[in-house]
C-alpha cells in the first residue's frame, strides 16, 4: 500500500481543485470586475474561496470544497452576504470541474451548475449555468474569466 494512503487528502483526486488555488482578478460582461482568493486549509483537505464582486457588484461570498473519497465526488457549500446558501456535488472530468445541484426557482424545478474550464496555469473560465429540462440543454447565466494576480 502506498505510504500516502495513510495521510488524509493526498490521493490524486483530492488535488483536482488545486488549479483554483491563488489570488485572482475576475472579469465578466462589459466592465464587471472582482477578486477571488482561494486557499487550501485544514491540512490541505479543504479548498476555501473568498469571492468579492466589488466594485462591480455588492456580492461577497465564501465557499468550502472537499473531495469525498467514499462517493468519489467533490462537495461544495457556498454562502454569501445576501443570505444565499447553495450546495453542490460534482467531479473533475475531461479537463473540467463541474459541480451541480437541483433547485426550485420561482416555483419551478431546475438544475444549476458551475463549470470550470479552459484551465491553464494563470487563467481559467467559469460559467454559472442552468437547465430547465433536466440537463438536456444548458443556458449560461454568468461567465467569469479568471486571471491570476502576479
Amino acid at each position: 500500500m502506498p505510504a500516502n494512503q495513510d495521510v488524509p487528502c493526498t490521493q490524486a483526486e483530492a488535488r483536482q481543485f488545486d488549479f483554483w488555488l491563488g489570488d485572482w482578478e475576475l472579469s465578466w460582461g462589459e466592465d464587471g470586475r472582482g477578486t477571488n482568493h482561494v486557499s487550501a486549509i485544514l491540512n490541505n483537505c479543504v479548498i476555501q474561496e473568498e469571492f468579492d464582486g466589488t466594485p462591480s457588484i455588492l456580492l461577497k461570498g465564501l465557499s468550502i470544497s472537499t473531495y469525498n473519497p467514499g462517493t468519489k465526488k467533490w462537495h461544495q457549500t457556498w454562502v454569501d452576504n445576501s443570505g444565499g446558501y447553495l450546495d453542490f456535488v460534482g467531479e473533475f472530468t475531461d479537463g473540467k470541474m463541474v459541480l451541480s445541484r437541483d433547485a426550485i426557482v420561482q416555483g419551478k424545478a431546475i438544475t444549476q451548475r458551475m463549470v470550470f474550464y479552459n484551465i491553464a496555469k494563470n487563467e481559467l473560465d467559469w460559467n454559472w449555468e442552468r437547465s430547465k429540462d433536466g440537463g438536456k440543454t444548458w443556458q449560461v447565466v454568468w461567465h467569469i474569466h479568471y486571471q491570476r494576480k502576479h
